[in-house]
C-alpha cells in the first residue's frame, strides 16, 4: 500500500497545481462594482458631494455641510456647531454655547454668561462675570 501512495503523490501535486492555474484568472479578476445605493424608503440615494483636485465638498439636504481644500476646511451642522480651519488659524462656535478662535496672533474664547479671555504676543486678558477682569502684559 505504501508503494502505491508514493507513486500517486506526483499526481496529487499535479492536480493541485492544475486547479490553482485554472482558478487564477477568477482570483485575479476585478471585483464587481458595489450595489446601487438605496434609502430606507426605497428611493435611490442622491449625490451629496463632490471631490476633485481642488478639494471636496458635501451637503446633506437638511443636514451637515462641509468642504475642504488647499486653503483649509469648514463644516456646519444646522442649528449646531460650526467650525473652520486654514492657514490663518481656526475657529468654532456652538450656538448658545462656547466659541473660540486661534491663529498666529493669538487665541480667544468665550462662554455666554461665563468666562472669556484672549491671549497673544502682547499678553493675556480675561473676565469672569461677577468676579472681575485681569490683563497681564507680555514680558
Amino acid at each position: 500500500m505504501m508503494v502505491k501512495l508514493t507513486k500517486m503523490t506526483p499526481f496529487l501535486f499535479a492536480g493541485a497545481a492544475g486547479a490553482a492555474i485554472a482558478f487564477a484568472p477568477v482570483a485575479g479578476a476585478t471585483p464587481p462594482p458595489p450595489p446601487p445605493c438605496w434609502n430606507a424608503d426605497g428611493t435611490p440615494c442622491a449625490a451629496v458631494g463632490n471631490a476633485g483636485p481642488d478639494g471636496a465638498n458635501v451637503a446633506i439636504p437638511g443636514g451637515p455641510v462641509g468642504e475642504a481644500g488647499p486653503g483649509g476646511a469648514s463644516g456646519a451642522i444646522p442649528g449646531g456647531p460650526v467650525g473652520e480651519a486654514g492657514p490663518g488659524g481656526a475657529s468654532g462656535v456652538i450656538p448658545g454655547g462656547p466659541g473660540g478662535s486661534a491663529g498666529p496672533d493669538g487665541a480667544t474664547g468665550a462662554i455666554p454668561g461665563g468666562p472669556s479671555g484672549s491671549a497673544g504676543p502682547g499678553g493675556a486678558s480675561g473676565c469672569i462675570p461677577n468676579v472681575g477682569c485681569a490683563t497681564i502684559p507680555a514680558p
